[in-house]
């Protein structure tokens, strides 16, 4: 009787083992979630830093010393050297990387 047995729970005992890492081992499902979770940070890290990049280029391009923005210039030496006057205030205006075209 216990040899009919043995086949049966021996094959239990395999595909339980082999369950058990398909959900817990190190690239089973568990595993593929927290992949998933780190993809998604990583990602936006990726997006950010290119849209950080984006702006530093556009600022670099106002910072050209063949075609120098005067805006630019006079926002960047009366802030780095303190040149503000007290009755000033400095708003600071988001630049628009593509503006879209008029079409009229």
């Amino acid at each position: 009787m216990m040899m009919r047995a043995a086949l049966p729970v021996g094959c239990l005992l395999v595909g339980g083992y082999f369950a058990f890492y398909a959900v817990e081992g190190p690239t089973g499902y568990t595993a593929w979630q927290a992949y998933r979770q780190q993809h998604v940070r990583l990602s936006n890290a990726v997006q950010a830093s290119d849209e950080q990049k984006v702006a530093l280029q556009r600022q670099l391009a106002l910072l050209n010393p063949r075609a120098v923005n005067p805006d630019m210039a006079d926002e960047l030496v009366r802030g780095n050297l303190d040149m503000i006057r007290p009755d000033e205030v400095v708003v600071p205006l988001p630049v628009d990387p593509d503006p879209a075209p008029d079409t009229q």
